[in-house]
């Protein structure tokens, strides 16, 4: 770049902070939020509710909208022009949300109309659902034996693209499927759907020539090019019910026979679980429901994907949620869309991401903050200040264990002096499927495995009362239509918790049972560069409940097999 060059971008990105500085004193006086629109995702449904030409008279945009939501940034949000459009836009059914902006912000944003015009001459992108024909095709396909006879009937040269594409869909919807599929093979497509987090085979026999005609078809609902076969994409389309609305997310790639199709199932009513409908036991509840209460810190929570981290942690909002405070999420992407919280997406093609999105975040002042992953140093340590200077913090780290963050966040680059005091609490989980309750059949108890039980509960924690699990009953799969003859229903979480608390003591029923470790003892430890071993040893002595001793209760519980949780942990270790 030539010396002038360089010196003309100073200048301009100088101007560039003045104009926000300004902007953030004109909200300041005029009462409603900054919000810097330099690296912000515009949602160009929200857009294209304002034209270019209004919206650059009035300087005033669109940049976002949530069911009926709408949320503007003016230059001057007290304008009369601003006041008649926002009336004009409420009398439409808008609740509307001003934010102040700078000039140069909103030119940026005024640049993303040029998709507009784009968008609307492609298909919509949604799918409308007439509630009777999906009651009927309830009715037939009960099991994945019944959906592959209902796709063994049709008849692929005759039968319209569009209804066979519903059968699938509908399938999928009615089997609980969390996604869907399709993998060409030489001659021909194999049709698999996830249930419960097992993959079954539902269809064998779609021709290659129908599937490439079902593949653009996806293609097009979902806003990616038809003719690029030699790339990844990703988009997504809805599922619209009368009384709700499934996204779905697509993930498109080429293959060895062509390219691979996977559709994820988003039902809205995954987000709308409290915390006492994850599965976490009382004991551990009360630890979490303490942590929560805290102004500040960070919780963390570990494992791998399909774990169902982003659902705990979206409980976690939930239950934070008050009109008295400010929630922020930076996601990559939005899975579910949350009432009354704040959700932006990465866009790592415009330069937003978690990092320098986290770091625009910071300067709307919220009081939590979820992270969608910690997946570098920058956003680790950005993310880490936050914990630190008065922010409540969310996010996920992928390991195998809650003793193996630390470590994890070690390898990142994160400085170690500044984990510790950040840390308030690191969860890990797996999902199990859950017995079916409809057929879940005793097991008879053998005296080995009873003994087995009474030394695990002698080594458990205190804090885990022996009184809720007084009467020992363990089952086993059986098989009936509800649960398509699996033996499972759903799905339940197993966790572990390692708490860094200075008054751990006081969430223990038995302070004085064991000798327990202080804060600043799992500091040492961060500092010295301690192995996972050794965390673990920490976290043990500070009576952690293990995922599998977790797992163990909830057989003992009558919710899960053991054959469920050895496949999530690996062999029982009763010693």
């Amino acid at each position: 770049m030539l010396p002038g060059s360089n010196l003309q971008q100073k200048l301009t990105n100088l101007r560039r902070q003045a104009e926000e500085r300004d902007a953030q004193r004109r909200a300041q006086k005029s009462g409603h939020p900054y919000i810097d629109l330099s690296a912000l995702p515009i949602n160009t449904e929200a857009l294209g509710l304002i034209s270019k030409e209004i919206a650059k008279k009035t300087q005033i945009v669109a940049v976002d909208i949530k069911e009926k939501k709408l949320f503007i940034a003016a230059a001057d949000p007290d304008s009369f022009l601003v006041k008649e459009l926002t009336k004009k836009l409420k009398s439409q059914g808008f609740e509307i949300r001003l934010f102040t902006a700078s000039l140069s912000g909103l030119s940026r944003a005024f640049d993303f109309y040029r998709f507009i015009s784009e968008r609307q001459k492609q298909i919509t992108g949604k799918i409308e659902i007439q509630t009777d024909k999906f009651l009927k095709l309830k009715e037939k396909l009960v099991s994945v034996k019944n959906f592959t006879e209902a796709l063994g009937s049709i008849d692929f040269l005759n039968d319209e693209l569009g209804k066979i594409f519903e059968i699938v869909l509908f399938g999928a919807l009615v089997l609980r499927a969390s996604d869907v599929h399709f993998e060409p093979l030489e001659d021909r497509v194999k049709l698999r759907i996830r249930i419960d987090g097992i993959l079954h085979d539902a269809f064998e026999n779609f021709g290659r020539d129908f599937y490439s005609r079902l593949l653009s078809r996806v293609k097009l609902l979902s806003d990616l090019k038809i003719n690029i076969r030699n790339k990844p994409q990703d988009g997504r389309f809805s599922i619209s019910f009368p009384d709700k609305k499934i996204e779905v997310r697509v993930a498109i790639a080429p293959s060895e026979f062509g390219e691979v199709a996977v559709m994820r199932l988003l039902d809205p009513e995954v987000v709308n679980l409290t915390l006492s409908d994850l599965g976490i036991r009382e004991d551990d509840l009360e630890i979490i429901k303490t942590e929560l209460k805290r102004p500040n810190g960070m919780i963390l929570n570990a494992g791998p994907t399909g774990a169902g981290k982003t659902t705990t942690l979206y409980a976690f909002l939930k239950y934070k949620k008050s009109p008295t405070i400010k929630i922020i999420a930076i996601e990559d992407p939005i899975e579910y869309h949350l009432e009354g919280i704040e959700q932006t997406q990465v866009d790592e093609g415009a330069g937003y991401t978690f990092a320098n999105g986290l770091r625009s975040l910071m300067r709307q002042d919220p009081d939590v903050i979820l992270v969608g992953e910690m997946r570098d140093k920058e956003t680790a340590e950005i993310g880490i200040q936050a914990a630190l200077t008065g922010h409540l913090v969310f996010s996920t780290v992928h390991a195998n264990s809650a003793s193996g963050v630390v470590p994890r966040l070690l390898d990142l680059g994160v400085k170690p002096s500044s984990i510790g005091p950040a840390l308030n609490l690191i969860i890990a989980q797996r999902l199990v499927r859950r017995l079916c309750r409809f057929c879940k059949s005793p097991q008879e108890t053998n005296p080995e495995l009873k003994n087995k039980i009474e030394k695990f509960f002698d080594k458990l924690p205190r804090r885990v009362s022996r009184d809720n699990f007084k009467e020992i009953k363990i089952y086993q799969p059986k098989g009936c239509l509800k649960c398509n003859n699996s033996g499972y229903l759903g799905r339940i979480g197993i966790y572990e918790l390692l708490l860094n608390d200075p008054e751990y003591e006081k969430l223990l029923i038995n302070p004085a049972h064991r000798d327990l470790s202080s804060r600043k003892e799992l500091e040492d430890l961060i500092l010295a560069g301690a192995p996972e071993s050794a965390i673990e040893r920490f976290a043990l002595n500070q009576e952690m409940v293990t995922m599998q001793q977790d797992g163990i209760l909830k057989i003992i519980s009558g919710f899960t097999s053991f054959e469920e949780v050895e496949s999530a942990t690996g062999s029982i270790a009763w010693q």
